[in-house]
C-alpha cells in the first residue's frame, strides 16, 4: 500500500526550452512518469530528468564515444580516444537522421534540450553536482543532437573476436581444434577463406578494438587493467543474451496476452537501462530505455507490447592487407595499390597541449593495426558503419505502432544490434521477428578473417521477408534465447546469417514450461524468468554416469552430482561443483588432450556447450573410452582443488551462493575515501542461477563474481497494463545519496518484482515526488 500523501515531495523547476507545463511523478520505486503537451515536452523532460537522476553516467557516455575522455581527464585516455573516433559514425547526417523516421531528429533534439537544462542549472549551482565529477574533477558537458546517433562503439556487433581468435585457433593446432571452443549451429564445415594465412592473425589484432569498447577505468593501473587476451574477448562477446516470449490469449490465465523480456546486459552500477514512463499526445510507453537515447526500447504502449534478445547473427568482418613495401599508406586491391583514407584530428587534454591523432581508413573500415614487419595491416567491416545503425535508435520508429503490420514495417529499418523481437497486442495477436542488417557473403561464411584485396565483399543486406518470422502460432507462444532459431527449412548455408549462437538450455527450458502449461499467470511468468535449472550442466555430468574412482573426494563429488536435479541454488554443493568443473576446468583438459598445447592454451575456458557436445561423441582424437573417462576425471578433480582452495576441505560446507555473487562497484568508486566508496558500492550478495539458466548470471572465473544478465525483468499484462512487473537493479538513481540508489538491489537478487504502473489514479497513489517544470524566458526553436 502506498504511503499517506503527506509523505508526497513537490518540487518546481523553471526551465528554459520547455514549450509548456510539464510534470514528473516519481513513484516509490523511483519511476519517473513524465506528463506533457506535446510528445517534444515529453522528450525535453525526459532528457531533463534522466540528468537528474544519472547526470554522471550518461555525460560519461557521451565522453567515451565521442572519445572525449581526455579533455576532462587527462592525458592517461588519448590512446582510448584515438581509438573510439575510430568507430565514430562518418557519413552524411541528414540521411542517418532520415534512416530514423521523420520525427527522430526533432525528438532528439528536444530530448538534448531537456539535457543541457540540466547541465545548466548544475553549471548554476541550482542543482547538486554529482560527488563523481568532484571525485575526478571534472564537469557536466553540454550536448548535441548529432551526440547521439554518432557513437557506435557501445552497441553489440558479432563476432569479430570469434574470428581473431579461431584463426589463431587453427594456425596454432588445426582446423578442428575449434571444435571445443564454439559449436557451430546449424552443423558446418569450417574452412580457411582462399588467400589467408591464420598465421598471419597477430594475438593484438583487437587492441585498438578493445580500448574503443572497454568501460572508463579510473585510479592507478592494476592487475585487472591487463589487456584481455582473445579467448577472454570471445568469451565475453557470447556472454551477451536475453529471454523474451509472448503467449497468446488462449494459453494465459487472464485471458490476454502476455509478453516477457529479460535482455541480459553488463551487470554494474548504475544499471545500463532506466524505465520510464511518457504520456503526451500522440506518445504514450512505458518500459526501459538506453539512458542516451529519448523514448523506450522495450516496453509497451497503449495497445502493443514488445521484448527483445540478441539475434546471434554475423555483423562483421575483419579484413587482412598486404601492404605496399614502397608505401606502407597502401593496401593491395584487385590489380594495384589503393590509398588508406588518413583523417588527422586534435584530441583536447587536460592540463597539456592538445595532441593530434591520426586514423586511417580502409574502403572496408578502420584500421585496427599495422604491422610494418610482415607489411600487414588489419582492419574491421561492421554494420555500425553503414547508415542507420546507432545501437537501437531505430526504436524511435515503432513506440506508436498500433497493430502487428505498422510494428512489422517499422523493423525494416531496424539496423543494429541484430534483435529477436517479440510483439503481442490487445487483440491478442503473438509474433516473433528478427530485425538488423546481415551482411550478404556471396563466397565465404564469415567465421574467419579474410584477405581485404577484393575477394571478399558484401553484397548488400537480407531482406526482411529473407528472415524467418513467427505470426500467431498454433501452439499459442512464440520466445528467443539467443538460441540457434533459424526453422530446419531455412536456407542457412547458404545465406551465411551466422553460425554462432549461444547454448540452447535456455530456450530448452522456456520451451518446456511454457509448453506444459496452458493457463499461464503473471506469477508463471515471473517465476520463469527466474527460474535456475540448469540444462547444461546437467547434460555434462550426465557424461559421469557410471564412472567410480578411487578417490574418496572425486567419489563423493560424483555421488552429488549424479544425485543433483540441476536447480541452481545459493544453497547447492553440487551447482558450486558442476559450475567450475564444467566452465572452467573441462575444456582446457578436453584440450590438452585433442590439440597442440598452444591451441589449447587459446581455447582458455571453451564453451560449455561445444566441450559437452564433444565429449558425448568424440572422435579419435582423444582416444578410446578410458582416455575419455581420464580427462573426465582429471578435470573434476582440478576443479575440486580449486573450490577447496576457496571454501575450504570439507565438501559439506560447500554452497554455489558463496562463491557465486553479485558485487557492483562503479568505475570512479575507486577514487573515493573507503566510507564513500562503501555507499557508492552494492552487495555482496549471493545469487543463484549462472550463465546458462533462464535467470541468466555469467561471471568471472578468478572470483565467480556476476558480470552480465538480466539487470531489468519485465512481464507484461497486456491490455491490463497495471498488472504488469517490472525491476531494474540497481535502482533508478545514480545519486549514492539517493533512496533510490540501491532500493531494488535486493529485490532483484530475491528475484523479485515491483508493479509497472500505467493509469493514472494507480501511479498517483504509489507517487513520492511530483516535479512541475515550467518554462523559461527562452523556449526552444
Amino acid at each position: 500500500m502506498a504511503e499517506p500523501s503527506s509523505t508526497l515531495d513537490r518540487q518546481s523547476f523553471t526551465t528554459p526550452g520547455l514549450r509548456e507545463n510539464a510534470e514528473i511523478v516519481v513513484d516509490q520505486w523511483g519511476i519517473p512518469h513524465i506528463y506533457a503537451a506535446s510528445a517534444d515536452d515529453a522528450f525535453f523532460a525526459q532528457g531533463w530528468n534522466a540528468a537528474r537522476d544519472r547526470l554522471w553516467q550518461i555525460d560519461l557516455w557521451r565522453k567515451r564515444g565521442l572519445g572525449l575522455l581526455s579533455e576532462s581527464f587527462g592525458p592517461g585516455y588519448v590512446a582510448q580516444d584515438r581509438a573510439t573516433r575510430l568507430f565514430l559514425y562518418r557519413g552524411d547526417m541528414d540521411s542517418e537522421w532520415a534512416a530514423y523516421g521523420p520525427d527522430a531528429r526533432t525528438w532528439s533534439a528536444a530530448f538534448v534540450a531537456g539535457i543541457n537544462a540540466y547541465v545548466g542549472q548544475v553549471r548554476s549551482g541550482a542543482a547538486p553536482l554529482p560527488v563523481e565529477f568532484d571525485l575526478t574533477s571534472s564537469g557536466p558537458a553540454l550536448w548535441e543532437a548529432d551526440d547521439l546517433v554518432r557513437v557506435r562503439s557501445h552497441g553489440i556487433s558479432n563476432n569479430a573476436e570469434s574470428e581473431a581468435l579461431r584463426a589463431r585457433v587453427v594456425a596454432a593446432g588445426d582446423i578442428r581444434a575449434d571444435r571445443i571452443r564454439r559449436k557451430l549451429d546449424p552443423p558446418h564445415a569450417l574452412r580457411i577463406p582462399e588467400g589467408l594465412d591464420p598465421a598471419d592473425i597477430p594475438a593484438d589484432i583487437l587492441a585498438t578494438y578493445v580500448l574503443a569498447t572497454k568501460e572508463v577505468a579510473f585510479g592507478p593501473p592494476s592487475a585487472s587493467d591487463a589487456a584481455p587476451t582473445l579467448a577472454d574477448l570471445a568469451e565475453a562477446a557470447a556472454s551477451q543474451g536475453s529471454n523474451n516470449w509472448a503467449i497468446a490469449p488462449s494459453r494465459t490465465a487472464t485471458g490476454r496476452a502476455m509478453l516477457a523480456s529479460d535482455p541480459h546486459r553488463v551487470l554494474g552500477a548504475p544499471s545500463i537501462r532506466y524505465l520510464v514512463h511518457l504520456d503526451a499526445p500522440g506518445l504514450s510507453v512505458m518500459g526501459a530505455g538506453e539512458l542516451h537515447l529519448p523514448g523506450i526500447t522495450i516496453g509497451h504502449n497503449e495497445r502493443i507490447a514488445f521484448g527483445i534478445t540478441t539475434f546471434m547473427v554475423d555483423q562483421a568482418d575483419l579484413y587482412v592487407y598486404e601492404l605496399n613495401p614502397d608505401d606502407p599508406r597502401q593496401y593491395r586491391y584487385g590489380d594495384g595499390w589503393e590509398e588508406m583514407r588518413i583523417v588527422s584530428e586534435t584530441v583536447a587534454v587536460k592540463g597539456e597541449a592538445p595532441r593530434e591523432v591520426e586514423l586511417a581508413f580502409t574502403r572496408h573500415g578502420p584500421v585496427l593495426k599495422i604491422d610494418p614487419e610482415t607489411r600487414r595491416a588489419f582492419a574491421l567491416r561492421s554494420v555500425w558503419f553503414e547508415t542507420g545503425t546507432s545501437a537501437y535508435f531505430a526504436a524511435a520508429r515503432y513506440q506508436a505502432a498500433g497493430d502487428w503490420p505498422t510494428f512489422k514495417h517499422a523493423l525494416t529499418f531496424w539496423g543494429a544490434a541484430a534483435m529477436n523481437f517479440v510483439y503481442a497486442d490487445v487483440d491478442g495477436n503473438i509474433a516473433w521477428i528478427p530485425a538488423g542488417l546481415v551482411p550478404k557473403r556471396p563466397n565465404w561464411d564469415g567465421l574467419m578473417p579474410v584477405p581485404g584485396d577484393g575477394r571478399y565483399e558484401w553484397q548488400g543486406f537480407w531482406r526482411q521477408d529473407e528472415l524467418p518470422s513467427m505470426h500467431n502460432p498454433e501452439r499459442g507462444w512464440v520466445a528467443s534465447a539467443n538460441e540457434m532459431n533459424l526453422p530446419p527449412d531455412y536456407p542457412a548455408e547458404a545465406r551465411n546469417l551466422g553460425f554462432e549462437w549461444a547454448d540452447p538450455c535456455r530456450m530448452n527450458r522456456i520451451a518446456a514450461v511454457l509448453s506444459a502449461n496452458d493457463k499461464v499467470s503473471i506469477e508463471d511468468s515471473l517465476a520463469l524468468q527466474t527460474d535456475i535449472f540448469c540444462g547444461s550442466a546437467l547434460r555434462a555430468t550426465a557424461l559421469l554416469r557410471g564412472l567410480r574412482s578411487d578417490d574418496p573426494e572425486v567419489e563423493r563429488a560424483l555421488h552429488l552430482l549424479k544425485g543433483w536435479d540441476g536447480q541452481e541454488t545459493v544453497e547447492s554443493p553440487a551447482a558450486a561443483i558442476a559450475e567450475v568443473w564444467l566452465n572452467k576446468y573441462l575444456a582446457p583438459h578436453t584440450a590438452a588432450k585433442i590439440t597442440t598445447s598452444d591451441a589449447a592454451k587459446l581455447i582458455a575456458f571453451g564453451s560449455a556447450y561445444a566441450v559437452a557436445t564433444y565429449l558425448q561423441a568424440p572422435d579419435g582424437a582423444l582416444g578410446d573410452e578410458a582416455a575419455k573417462q581420464a580427462v573426465l576425471l582429471s578435470s573434476l578433480r582440478a576443479a575440486l582443488d580449486d573450490i577447496a582452495q576457496l571454501l575450504g576441505p570439507d565438501m559439506a560446507h560447500w554452497r554455489w551462493g558463496a562463491l557465486h555473487h553479485a558485487r557492483f562497484v562503479p568505475a570512479a568508486a575507486v577514487l573515493a575515501e573507503a566510507d564513500l566508496r562503501e555507499r557508492m558500492s552494492h552487495g555482496p550478495t549471493p545469487l543463484p542461477g549462472s550463465a546458462f539458466t533462464v535467470r541468466a548470471a555469467t561471471y568471472r572465473m578468478e572470483d565467480f563474481g556476476a558480470i552480465n544478465g538480466g539487470s531489468f525483468r519485465m512481464v507484461v499484462d497486456v491490455g491490463d497494463w497495471d498488472n504488469s512487473r517490472i525491476i531494474n537493479s540497481p535502482g533508478q538513481s545514480g545519486d549514492p545519496a539517493s533512496a533510490h540508489y540501491s532500493d531494488l538491489f535486493p529485490l532483484w537478487a530475491a528475484g523479485k518484482y515491483v508493479p509497472m504502473l500505467w493509469t493514472r489514479p494507480a501511479i498517483d497513489e504509489a507517487a513520492r515526488l511530483v516535479i512541475q517544470l515550467t518554462p523559461g524566458q527562452s523556449a526552444r526553436t
